[in-house]
């Protein structure tokens, strides 16, 4: 085996990415299942041509799973004596690296149809490989790659199922870059309309009154960060936050301009999304160097979230904090694929790394089923290994009242994956307590979520140069509460402890305390007469609308400042 060290624009700021060139042969074939789904938004423009570049993300099938996941609960549970002892990107590297014989067989099939041009990670369970679309095809019988464009953007897709040999099938979880297209950005703005009279709307300074951080909670110690993850063609401008802090920033000591970008940043206008997640993340968080990964993609067959999830398998001194607005409805993704990312978050608790997934502004969802309709549940705010934040409103709009459920709030019941333990005696306690819908539309044993939430209602931004009111979204509530998560660690760094790492275990454990309670309002299910527009309802405790409620941030950083 020769390994050569490739220029690689993409990952070459990770430091660790090798070529691999073998040689080697293999025999032939088995059925690789995997769900595939063009959305009508996409619109076909040509078969890819025969030489045509593409780029496939192959995952290998990873050891020792079940010990991550142990490892996770332990190290993540206040009340076990290895809490907050996190390991190093090594030492999950070594725990759950591919077998021998599992690296072996993937690269002898990959070399036994020319496929040499190759990156791996150090965790070793991911290859990227770039070959032509007529040697794509060939090595994965039945795919065929076309061109779809959206909003003036294309990517390269497969319109049909892909099998791998019977001996490779074992060894992989998925190929990525075949079948999954980003769905369609979130319109922040849905919710805009007229209001008699003068509508302040929510900024820095309202978030600062409503959860108790003064000025002097801002952030001090030099080896703390945060992130944010950018994909859809969404884009911040360094101007607009310099802006945006200059309108909304002079209360408190800050931070304006990102200290790092990971990726290549596009061109064009900013985005609203991207905007409103870095100008609400620095400015909650705010005085701490925080890092955007940003990944249009090299190659028109990549997916950007993969991509991401690459980029934490593969660099060392990465962000504490990452708060993610992006997710897509459960049974478009396959479970396979769904099961793999589970295991990336994993790898990224055990090393400290706090994951915050917007719920989705959908409400419970709705998919319909023939003449049934069940509620629709999203990923990855389902999974049961990140912390999922849902989205509330003002009683009272035009004052810092106490705050009620806003009713796109994303919420609900994985179909996938199991309630975790940490969870079972909250979520059990609002499924005895309250009227609920009908079972039929949601898995009663599933991970519920979302577990905490945040004012997501009509936010000030500034994206390209102005001042843009009534941006409403969980895209706002996830940066707001990862900001106070950063500035907590903050003082936990300062007393020497570690960082806070995967939040729910000792989130549930908190039962509620130092978190305002929020009990009133439902958001969002089927339009359809057995639940006439309505999901489910906010609860005392917990409940699958707003999580246990809005930080009371003096209050969480108490608790959360005990060892």
């Amino acid at each position: 085996m020769i390994f050569n060290v490739l220029n690689s624009p993409f990952l070459q700021q990770t430091g660790l990415l090798l070529a691999l060139v073998i040689h080697v042969k293999i025999h032939f074939q088995k059925l690789y299942s995997s769900l595939h789904r063009i959305p009508q938004e996409w619109a076909h423009v040509d078969r890819v041509g025969p030489t045509e570049e593409l780029e496939l993300t192959f995952a290998l099938k990873q050891q020792n799973v079940h010990l991550l996941e142990e490892k996770l609960r332990l190290v993540s549970d206040p009340d076990s004596v290895q809490y907050g002892k996190h390991l190093s990107l090594e030492e999950v590297a070594s725990l759950v690296r591919p077998s021998d014989l599992t690296e072996k067989v993937v690269h002898r099939w990959l070399q036994s149809h020319g496929i040499t041009n190759c990156l791996t990670v150090r965790t070793q369970d991911f290859l990227q490989c770039t070959m032509t679309a007529e040697t794509a095809e060939r090595l994965l019988p039945g795919s065929r790659f076309h061109r779809y464009m959206r909003d003036g953007h294309y990517l390269v897709r497969s319109s049909a199922p892909y099998s791998v040999p019977n001996d490779v099938h074992h060894h992989l979880d998925f190929v990525g870059g075949l079948h999954r297209l980003p769905p369609k950005g979130l319109d922040l703005s849905k919710k805009q309309k007229s209001k008699a009279g003068f509508h302040l709307g929510v900024t820095p300074s309202i978030l600062r009154t409503r959860y108790n951080l003064t000025s002097a909670d801002v952030g001090s110690v030099q080896n703390n960060s945060q992130a944010v993850a950018q994909f859809l063609e969404q884009y911040y401008h360094p101007a607009d936050l310099a802006e945006f802090m200059a309108m909304f920033g002079g209360g408190f000591q800050h931070r304006s301009e990102v200290d790092r970008v990971v990726g290549t940043q596009g061109g064009g206008k900013a985005g609203i999304e991207a905007s409103l997640d870095v100008e609400y993340i620095m400015s909650t968080g705010a005085n701490i160097s925080t890092w955007v990964f940003t990944n249009p993609g090299r190659h028109e067959s990549q997916e950007p979230f993969l991509q991401w999830m690459i980029l934490l398998s593969n660099m060392t001194g990465l962000p504490w904090v990452h708060t993610i607005s992006y997710g897509d409805d459960e049974d478009s993704l396959s479970a396979a694929y769904m099961t793999r990312i589970n295991t990336e978050f994993m790898k990224a608790g055990v090393r400290g790394i706090s994951l915050l997934f917007a719920s989705g502004d959908s409400g419970a969802g709705c998919r319909h089923l023939g003449k049934e309709n069940t509620f629709r549940p999203s990923f990855p705010a389902s999974s049961p290994y990140v912390t999922t934040v849902g989205g509330t409103s003002f009683k009272n709009p035009y004052k810092v009242t106490y705050e009620v459920t806003d009713s796109i709030s994303g919420g609900g019941f994985s179909n996938i994956f199991k309630m975790p333990d940490y969870q079972t005696t909250a979520v059990n306690s609002y499924l005895k307590t309250v009227a609920l819908p009908p079972k039929s539309y949601f898995n009663t044993s599933g991970r519920a979520y979302p577990d905490m939430a945040a004012l997501s209602d009509n936010y000030w931004v500034v994206s390209n140069r102005v001042p843009v009111p009534l941006v409403s979204g969980t895209s706002a509530s996830t940066p707001v509460v990862g900001g106070m998560l950063s500035l907590i660690n903050d003082q936990r760094f300062m007393k020497g402890l570690p960082a806070l790492g995967f939040l729910n275990p000792r989130l549930y454990k908190l039962n509620g305390k130092a978190l305002f309670d929020v009990t009133e309002g439902c958001h969002y299910g089927c339009l359809d007469e057995q639940v006439q527009g309505q999901g489910f309802c906010a609860a005392p405790s917990w409940d699958p609308v707003t999580g246990w409620g809005t930080p009371n941030y003096p209050a969480l950083l108490a608790v959360l400042l005990s060892d």
